[in-house]
């Protein structure tokens, strides 16, 4: 596991975490949480983690309120979004003013994310 990125992915329902885990756990260390609070605590407790990608639809915090209170402390860390949806005007937003780098779409495509995580994490 060593020399792998070290993401945190957010999502409020377990299988998507469950999913997304199994599916990039041999291109990255993948760290989850269930709600936009838990994935704050686990920022602040882990230095490793670089990469953020949040599920946009979540109970009690949304991904991109998530992202925005993530930010303001980390401002460091590379933050997406990923949602079921088309892009909205809040998402378009986020992405013109640099509160995230980009936004994929569920179902996701796993060769889009981890291309596009490893040219951000290892430019050349």
């Amino acid at each position: 596991m060593e020399g792998l990125t070290k993401i945190l992915y957010v999502d409020d329902e377990h299988i998507n975490l469950f999913l997304f885990e199994q599916m990039f756990r041999k291109s990255f260390i993948v760290v989850t949480a269930d709600s936009g609070y838990r994935g704050l605590e686990i920022i602040k407790n882990d230095p490793e983690i670089k990469v953020i990608i949040s599920d946009m639809r979540m109970n009690g915090m949304n991904g991109l309120e998530f992202v925005k209170t993530a930010k303001e402390t980390y401002p460091h860390l590379l933050f997406y979004i990923l949602t079921g949806y088309e892009i909205t005007p809040e998402i378009k937003n986020a992405l013109e003013t640099g509160m995230i780098i980009r936004y994929f779409q569920k179902p996701f495509n796993k060769k889009e994310i981890e291309k596009h995580i490893s040219e951000k994490t290892n430019p050349e």
